[in-house]
């Protein structure tokens, strides 16, 4: 497992510039909604929980499509999928990877973000938790998604119209914690609710996901 997500690194490293992608256009999305709804800081506050999680959630989908599609291309799946290393074990090199260059850095952006749409400083912590569960709920949610369309051209829209439903629970849940926080109310239960969903798509997607490019891979 070591070997392998060292070796999606290494390959990550590659192709940095599609990397920064999703964080610039999550930086744009937040910078400019004030501009297309209101300046006014206390309507902005109110709004804040949902623009970051839409941006986090649209920047995640800009570069999901290519998470198995250059390995395909270039017969690396076929590879893994005869090789003794389990493909569910690739899977998951993948995906957390893919976390490492996505949805950790938006967490990481998300406090100075969240200030510019007027997020009290005691609600940051709660903000980045609940984006790092939920980033993270994107990746391995989308990795599933990703294994299905990964054989088609242009199977970004497909992609997007398979897995949005999929992540609108995280959204709920996600952007409900950051939301109560803000309201000095108990954000305890969203936020559980948004780690089980996490949980469970960490535990299954892998598996799911392997199966869903073995399937791609025999067409």
């Amino acid at each position: 497992m070591i070997y392998l997500l060292r070796r999606e690194l290494l390959l990550a490293m590659r192709r940095r510039a599609e990397l920064i992608n999703p964080l610039v256009f999550n930086v744009m999305v937040v910078a400019l909604f004030p501009l297309a709804v209101t300046p006014d800081m206390a309507r902005l506050t109110l709004l804040a929980p949902g623009i970051l999680w839409v941006g986090a959630l649209l920047a995640t989908l800009l570069s999901l499509d290519t998470l198995f599609r250059y390995d395909y291309l270039d017969g690396g799946l076929e590879q893994l999928a005869t090789r003794d290393t389990s493909l569910s074990a690739a899977v998951m090199a993948k995906i957390m990877c893919y976390w490492c260059f996505t949805g950790l850095p938006l967490t990481l952006m998300s406090p100075l973000l969240g200030m510019m749409l007027g997020l009290p400083m005691a609600v940051m912590p709660v903000t980045m938790l609940t984006l790092t569960l939920g980033t993270l709920a994107f990746s391995c949610i989308g990795s599933i998604g990703a294994a299905l369309v990964v054989g088609l051209r242009r199977g970004g829209l497909l992609l997007s119209l398979l897995i949005l439903p999929l992540y609108i629970p995280v959204l709920i849940f996600g952007t409900g914690a950051i939301g109560a926080a803000t309201a000095g109310l108990d954000y305890l239960a969203p936020l559980a609710m948004t780690g089980a969903i996490t949980f469970f798509a960490l535990a299954l997607s892998p598996w799911v996901a392997a199966g869903a490019l073995r399937l791609s891979l025999n067409d």
